[in-house]
């Protein structure tokens, strides 16, 4: 019977990070290292040492006769210790019970065999759970390494290059290899993930990436981890995906310590099997890891929401300002319609200057003087206006009088509305101007043709 923490922690991929050692950070450029100058650094095949944090889960070394006496002892200790020799063995059974259940102290049971060491990997330890971790993605091929640091993130972005080049020391200085940072995140206690990938190049002027598995066994040695240690490294793993012999070991054998019931259970509960892993929260310690994670992870996620927030902002108010100058234009082109409308009529005019009248001109004119009886009868669009303004002014009125039957029209449909009323003023005027110059052209044409009658009629009497 395990020990339920609640809902399971699903997304935190972060693996874990143990205290940190003690390391000098700010020597990137100054570290000495134990690769000597003349060692030459091989990236030859080497033996899969694991994939990432989740690597440990597969090292279980099967010991079955250790462990079955162990079990044998354990199950002494809890039920049957004959230390004492007395009904005092009871009670010191319940104390062992009490110290297995929270996963710490030792059981004494005889005193020819040494006690039991109660840990909390231990089956009846009550403080476990089971959450759920993001499987990598990332092949072998693209050799990402993960360096935790135990420095803050500005401490690592300010001395980036630093530690580029003291990676490259340690990898031996081979001119032929670069080291590059894949990205940069922060952990919780004030410590940095660094996912970093070497890249080999050959003589004949081609590249590769050296594989993770290659790059973290030569970060493994003795004298190499010893030199990332200075530059305040505290763990090291791959970044790589899991194969699927690896996931269905990993499925099919529940870890130490945890029921094989809460186990299958887990299984079952996995909100995306394809993406999400199963694995053991056991004790305080790492349920208190897993939240820290979990609320960095949250406060990203909140500071990237904050950046699209501020981007969609600034998108909108540059529609606002293009919508503006958009509407601008549309303004601008007609007036300058309006304009190139008035040279024409004036170029027609004076085109036309001196013609008598022609039958399409008469046409228009009658056209014209109908439009403008129409605009001034009291039931077209001129009475309509003035009533239109007369309610307006009515509403006006009684809003003043009564404020709560006050009605209010939008400010972007008034502005519509007034726009409109003064293009169909505009119209108007200028209708009205058109049909007063031709009014006074067709005066002149008859005062011409009254004086032509005239003279003709003395010069026949």
């Amino acid at each position: 019977m395990a020990f339920n923490f609640g809902a399971p922690a699903g997304g935190t991929a972060s693996a874990a990070t143990p205290a940190a050692p003690a390391g000098t950070f700010g020597g990137f450029g100054t570290t000495t290292t134990t690769t000597t100058a003349g060692s030459a650094f091989s990236f030859s095949a080497p033996t899969n040492t694991g994939t990432s944090a989740l690597g440990g889960l597969f090292s279980q070394p099967t010991q079955a006769p250790v462990q079955s006496n162990q079990l044998i002892n354990t199950a002494s200790a809890l039920s049957a210790p004959t230390l004492l020799g007395d009904e005092r063995d009871a009670i010191l059974a319940k104390w062992n019970q009490l110290q297995a259940f929270w996963g710490t102290g030792k059981g004494y049971f005889n005193n020819n065999i040494p006690p039991v060491d109660f840990t909390q990997e231990n089956p009846f330890c009550r403080f476990k759970a089971v959450g759920y971790s993001c499987m990598p993605n990332n092949k072998d091929e693209d050799g990402l390494v993960v360096l935790i640091f135990n420095r803050k993130e500005t401490d690592i972005r300010s001395q980036q290059q630093q530690l580029i080049e003291s990676v490259h020391k340690i990898l031996g200085g081979n001119q032929t290899l670069s080291v590059n940072v894949e990205g940069v995140k922060t952990l919780p206690d004030d410590q940095t993930e660094v996912v970093i990938y070497v890249v080999e190049r050959s003589p004949n002027g081609t590249s590769r990436r050296v594989t993770a598995t290659a790059l973290y066994t030569h970060f493994e040695q003795a004298n190499i981890k010893t030199s990332l240690q200075q530059l305040g490294v505290t763990l090291s793993m791959t970044r790589t995906e899991l194969s699927p012999a690896q996931i269905k070991q990993l499925l099919q054998n529940p870890p130490a310590g945890v029921d094989p019931i809460i186990w299958e259970q887990a299984k079952v509960d996995n909100p995306d099997p394809e993406k999400l892993i199963p694995v053991p929260m056991v004790g305080f310690k790492e349920l208190l890891r897993r939240l820290k994670v979990q609320d960095q992870m949250t406060k990203q996620h909140q500071t990237r929401l904050d950046i699209i927030s501020e981007d969609i902002s600034e998108l909108q108010k540059n529609q606002t300002t293009t919508l503006a100058k958009i509407a601008q234009y549309k303004r601008k082109l007609m007036e300058l319609s309006h304009r190139t409308l008035q040279v024409l009529i004036k170029q027609e005019i004076q085109r036309k200057s001196g013609y008598a009248i022609q039958a399409d001109e008469e046409q228009l004119r009658v056209q014209l003087d109908t439009i403008q009886c129409e605009l001034n009868a009291p039931t077209q669009f001129k009475g309509r206006l003035n009533e239109l303004m007369s309610q307006i002014r009515m509403q006006n009125h009684f809003g003043a009088v009564k404020s709560e039957e006050r009605y209010y029209v939008d400010a972007d449909l008034l502005r519509e509305i007034k726009q409109h009323l003064k293009q169909q003023q505009e119209g108007l005027s200028h209708l009205i101007s058109i049909i007063k110059d031709d009014l006074e052209d067709i005066k002149l044409i008859e005062h011409g043709l009254n004086e032509n009658v005239h003279i003709r009629g003395g010069v026949f009497s």
